[in-house]
């Protein structure tokens, strides 16, 4: 059974940092490109980041771009998402989803949801004072 699972959210104050890890079971993850998503109550899905499989490009969203940092251990299995400078807008419920484009050996990462085969339950991250 292919499973994603999200870990490392939580309450943070703003201005703090987390890092978000994203783990897989039943399936090698770095034959996968790997994408962060958030939602916010009463908001549509948001982009963040995303890895190739090989982790040699990456793309992130024009509202994080400068605060995240997207990184993947292979042989851990995991891809990790880093945030820093987080503020109450920040505060969601953040995805992992995998990719499976790149089992046909593309080698790139998008961020359109649609194209993303599977996903986690999500970790929820509360920025709060």
């Amino acid at each position: 059974q292919f499973e994603l699972v999200e870990s490392g959210g939580g309450l943070v104050q703003p201005g703090g940092s987390l890092r978000l890890s994203c783990a897989a079971s039943g399936f090698t993850l770095g034959r996968y490109a790997i994408g962060w998503f958030r939602q916010a109550p009463g908001k549509e899905r948001e982009e963040i980041s995303c890895i190739s499989a090989n982790g040699g490009n990456t793309v992130y969203g024009d509202s994080v771009k400068d605060r995240v940092t997207i990184s993947r251990d292979n042989a851990e299995n995991t891809v990790y998402l880093q945030m820093s400078g987080l503020q109450p807008e920040d505060t969601a419920v953040y995805y992992c989803a995998a990719d499976g484009r790149a089992l046909a050996g593309w080698e790139g990462c998008a961020l359109q949801d649609y194209e993303y085969d599977f996903w986690g339950q999500g970790t929820q991250v509360t920025v709060s004072s």
